[in-house]
C-alpha cells in the first residue's frame, strides 16, 4: 500500500476535447486523448489484484481507478494492440493467504498480465504469478520479490524512491534525527530497515522505524516514543487509516517536527480528519493530479468520464497508473496477446511516458535502478501540502 507510479503527451498543458467533443468528459483532456478509437479485436485478459475487504486495510478506488483506465483504453487507445481488455478482479485482504489465493487464481484464469494496484504482501504472490510466466506489474514494490524477480515490473522507485528522497531532504535540512513511523503489514517493516536505514545512514541521518499495527485507533505510545531524544522530522509511512491517527497523535502531542508523508496521507479522509496538521507536510508521490500539466489533467477527464463518483485523490491514482501504465507499454505486442508475448512487449518498451507524472517516463530494461532491477523509473514527485490537502509546487526529483 506505499508509495505511489503512449504518447498522448506531447507538449501542450490542456487541449480542446472536452464535454462536447472529446467523447463525454466535463473536464478538457489534452488534445486528441478522447479519439475514437475502441477496440475490436480479440479480447485480453488482464488481472487486477487491489486490496479491498480486509478488516484493516480496504481501498475500492484503486480497483475503480484501474478498470477506468482499462474503459478509457478500449474507447479510446484501441485497448492493448488494438485487443480490447477484460478486466479480472481479485479483492485482497492484505494477508498472505488472501493474496495467495488471489495469485492463483489469476493464473486459473489464464490472464496475460497482472496488475496490481499497492500491496504489502507482494512476496506471496510474485513467485506464483511469475512463476507461471505471466508478467506482474505495480506503481511501488515494497519486497524483495517485487524488486528483484524478473517478469515483475515496478513503474516507480516508489517505496524505495520515496525513503530516498526523504534521506536527501532531511540531509538538505541538516537534520541529524528521524523518525519513521511505519505500518506494520507483510514486509513493510523489514524493508524500511534494510533499505530506509541504508539510505539514511549514507546521507548522514539516523533513521528510527517505529512500527504502528494496522487499524490502530490511538497511536499516541508509539508517536510520542518516537519523538524522544532530538528527532527533528517525522516521516509517516502506511495508509490513509494509519496516516489519521500518527497524524492526530503529532496533533495531541504539539509536535513541532517537519512532516514527511506519502500519497495515502492526502486521502480527502485523511484531511479532514487531520485538519490543518498536514499544512507545509513533504510529500513524496508517484502521480501529480492537481496541475495543469497534461497527465494530470489526463486523469482527471478519464475520472470524471469513466468514474465519475470516486473521489480522485489519496491513493486512487495508483490503480489508474498501474493499469495505464501497462497498457502503453504493451502496446507494441507482437501477434497473440499471450503473457509471454505481453511480457516482450513490456521489456523492450522504451520511455512510455509514466501516467499522471508530469512527463517521467518508464523503460523495465532493468538500469534505472541496478540494485533492484524490476524498477522502471528513478524519478518521483515531491511537493509541499497546502491548505485543504492541496499538492503545491511539484518537483521532479531523483
Amino acid at each position: 500500500m506505499l508509495l505511489a507510479i503512449p504518447a498522448l503527451v506531447a507538449g501542450t498543458a490542456c487541449g480542446t476535447d472536452s464535454a462536447d467533443d472529446s467523447g463525454g468528459s466535463s473536464v478538457e483532456a489534452p488534445e486528441g486523448a478522447f479519439a475514437d478509437n475502441p477496440a475490436t479485436g480479440t479480447p485480453i485478459k488482464i488481472g487486477l489484484i487491489n486490496p479491498e475487504g480486509g478488516p484493516a486495510i480496504s481501498m475500492p478506488e484503486n480497483r475503480q481507478a484501474a478498470e477506468a483506465a482499462a474503459e478509457y483504453a478500449n474507447a479510446h487507445l484501441g485497448g492493448i494492440a488494438g485487443h480490447p481488455i477484460e478486466v479480472v478482479s481479485c479483492a485482497a485482504k492484505e494477508d498472505p493467504a488472501s493474496n495467495q489465493d488471489c495469485a492463483n487464481q489469476m493464473v486459473e484464469q489464464g490472464v496475460s498480465a497482472v496488475v496490481v494496484t499497492t500491496s504489502g504482501n507482494g512476496a506471496a504472490m510474485v513467485p506464483i504469478i511469475t512463476g507461471a510466466g505471466i508478467p506482474y506489474l505495480t506503481t511501488s514494490g515494497t519486497s524483495a520479490a517485487e524488486l528483484t524477480t524478473p517478469g515483475t515490473y515496478v513503474l516507480s522507485p516508489g517505496f524505495p524512491g520515496a525513503l530516498a528522497g526523504m534521506a536527501s531532504y532531511a540531509a538538505e535540512q541538516g537534520y541529524k534525527k528521524v523518525a519513521a513511523y511505519v505500518i506494520d503489514t507483510g514486509t513493510v517493516i523489514a524493508s524500511t530497515e534494510a533499505v530506509g536505514k541504508g539510505t539514511f545512514d549514507a546521507a548522514g541521518v539516523e533513521l528510527q522505524v517505529a512500527p504502528v499495527t494496522p487499524g490502530t485507533p490511538d497511536s499516541t505510545p508509539q508517536v510520542s516514543a518516537g519523538l524522544a531524544d532530538g528527532t527533528e522530522a517525522v516521516a509517516v509511512i502506511g495508509d490513509g487509516t494509519m496516516c489519521t491517527s500518527v497524524l492526530k497523535s503529532l496533533q495531541t502531542l504539539g509536535a513541532t517536527q517537519a512532516k514527511m508523508v506519502i500519497q495515502p496521507c492526502l486521502d480527502p479522509a485523511v484531511v479532514d480528519a487531520v485538519g490543518d496538521t498536514l499544512d507545509g507536510s513533504l510529500v513524496f508521490i508517484g502521480a501529480d493530479i492537481d496541475s495543469d500539466e497534461p497527465e494530470a489533467v489526463l486523469y482527471r477527464a478519464v475520472m470524471d468520464e469513466y468514474a465519475p463518483d470516486v473521489e480522485i485523490g489519496g491513493f486512487t491514482s495508483t490503480g489508474y497508473a498501474a493499469m495505464l501504465g501497462l497498457i502503453r507499454a504493451a502496446q507494441g505486442v507482437q501477434g497473440e496477446p499471450t503473457a509471454a508475448a505481453v511480457n516482450e512487449a513490456i521489456k523492450t518498451a522504451k520511455d512510455v511516458p509514466m501516467p499522471a507524472a508530469d512527463g517521467i517516463t518508464f523503460t523495465c530494461d532493468g538500469t534505472a535502478m541496478p540494485m533492484m532491477p524490476t524498477v522502471c523509473s528513478n524519478k518521483m514527485i515531491r511537493a509541499t501540502v497546502a491548505e485543504g490537502g492541496r499538492v503545491t509546487s511539484p518537483v521532479v526529483v531523483g
